[in-house]
Order: structure tokens, then C-alpha cells, then sequence
């Protein structure tokens, strides 16, 4: 098990950022959380299976069709044993 704690720049709120990635964490399995920051930032936290949460990073560095991401900052955490991936 792994977890990241991601923070997403660039235009990623008002282009479904959040709720495209809610989608994909759970297809893949992942638990965890989105929210918008005041910065106009998207922040998350992933957790599961290493591989699969690599694999949503990896997203979120194109993020959904009107996004236009600029940088995306990674910060590996102990899991915590999340169970559901939720929207703030």
C-alpha cells in the first residue's frame, strides 16, 4: 500500500478536474480525497496499490481535456488506511 499526497497548478479548476479524478480513483481501486485550493490549485490525496496510484499521478500531470496543467507536485505519505475516495 502507498500514498501520495498530490498538488496539481496550472487550469485545472472549472474543467471537471476533480470529478474526472474521483472517477478514475475508483475504477482503479484507489481511496482518498480532491479538493480545490484557494490558490486555484487541485490537492489529493491517493491511496492503494503503489502501481495503481502511480498510474493516476501520471493522469494528473494531463488531467481531463480543458485542463492545462503546468506542474503537479508529488509527496509520498504513510497510508492510513482509507477505505473511500470522496470530493471536498
Amino acid at each position: 500500500m502507498a500514498r501520495a499526497r498530490v498538488r496539481v497548478r496550472g487550469r485545472v479548476q472549472g474543467v471537471f478536474f476533480r470529478a474526472e479524478l474521483r472517477e478514475r480513483a475508483r475504477s482503479l481501486g484507489l481511496a482518498g480525497w480532491v479538493r480545490n485550493a484557494a490558490d486555484g490549485s487541485v490537492e489529493a490525496a491517493l491511496e492503494g496499490e503503489r502501481e495503481r496510484v502511480e498510474t493516476l499521478l501520471r493522469w494528473c500531470g494531463r488531467g481531463p481535456a480543458l485542463a492545462d496543467v503546468d506542474d503537479v507536485e508529488v509527496a509520498w505519505e504513510e497510508p492510513r488506511g482509507e477505505e473511500q475516495f470522496s470530493v471536498h
